[in-house]
Order: structure tokens, then sequence, then C-alpha cells
């Protein structure tokens, strides 16, 4: 059983007998000598959909719920859903655009490594790869010669996401992002 301070995005954990998805964390550090880091989270419960913000310290223990991953290929849009295609047996599963609006910006039709976690049967999330590759639509030109320096400037990518990109990067690249840092990684192959 894992401690607060291992608890991820996307976790499925047990707390008080109901399932909760966990969907935001967050780490308080107290300024107090004696004050212990302190980890909020903000969960889901499955069944009911109803909100909890919950405080833990660092070391105290978290069951996680029983849940499976599996593998999807992001397939269409439907209205206000977001439809994903199992790539084993080809089962459906429908989220609504506010369940996944974070994970929304990440992929696009030939993201690969896309799984959902279900818990009851019943879908709850996707889980994103730890990197994706996505094309620059619109950045300001780029600087010859700016590899040296360190500077940055905003790129907006094909699905709307904005990150800071090297001054050497152009318009039609298509680069690596960090999921979990939402940061540009290097220039994809």
């Amino acid at each position: 059983m894992p401690k607060a301070s291992e608890i991820k995005k996307n976790a499925v954990v047990e707390v008080n007998g109901q399932v909760y998805s966990v969907r935001e964390v967050s780490k308080l550090t107290p300024s107090g000598r004696a004050g212990a880091s302190l980890y909020r989270m903000r969960m889901y419960n499955i069944a009911t959909g109803a909100k909890a913000d919950e405080s833990y310290k660092a070391d105290e223990i978290l069951t996680l719920a029983d849940f499976s991953r599996r593998s999807v290929m992001f397939s269409y849009i439907d209205g206000a859903e977001y439809v994903f295609m199992d790539n084993e047996d080809y089962t459906p599963y429908h989220f609504n655009k506010e369940t996944i609006e974070d994970e929304i910006l990440f992929f696009n039709e030939d993201t690969q490594g896309l799984s959902v976690l279900i818990v009851n049967d019943k879908p709850i999330g996707i889980e994103l790869p730890t990197s994706v590759d996505l094309v620059i639509v619109e950045t300001s030109p780029s600087i010859k010669g700016a590899s040296a320096s360190a500077r940055t400037k905003p790129a907006t990518l094909t699905t709307g996401l904005v990150v800071q990109v090297p001054e050497y990067i152009a318009n039609e690249e298509k680069i690596k992002i960090n999921t979990s840092e939402r940061k540009f990684m290097s220039r994809a192959d």
C-alpha cells in the first residue's frame, strides 16, 4: 500500500469504504520547523461523482482500489463525448469532455500509449503516456544561432496546448512534450 506522497494523478483509492479517483495532487509544505509535508488531493467518488478534497501527511498509508487498465486508441468525437476503442477487443469507451478536459490537450488520432482506467466495469479516466509527440501550429519565427541561449518562446500545438520552446524551434516542427510537467523535452523523430 502506498504512502500519500507516492499517490499520483488518476490513482484510484479507497477511503472510508468508498472508491475515489484522484484528479489533482498538490504538496503543501508548512513553514514551521516541526511541520511535515501535506498532500492535498482533489478526488471524485466513482459511484456518485461527488467531489472530495482531502489532506494527508506524507507518510500516511492509503489503500489502492481494485482497478484495471486497458490499452486504447482515440477513435472519434461525438458532440461533447470522446470515444476511445480498446486495442484488443474493440470495446468503445465514452468520456464526457469535462471528465477528461486536462488530458484532451495531449492526444490526437495518432497518439500511442493511451490507457483507460476501469473500476467496477466502469471507465473512470484516461492515462496518458509519459511523453507525446505534437506538431507546432503557431510560434514566432525561429532565430538562427539561438541554440546556445536558454531563452524560450510560446508555441501553440495542434491540440491547443501552449508550451515554452527554445528560440530555434519553428512552425510545423514535431516536438516531444512531457505530459506530467507540460514541458518541451526535445524535437521528435
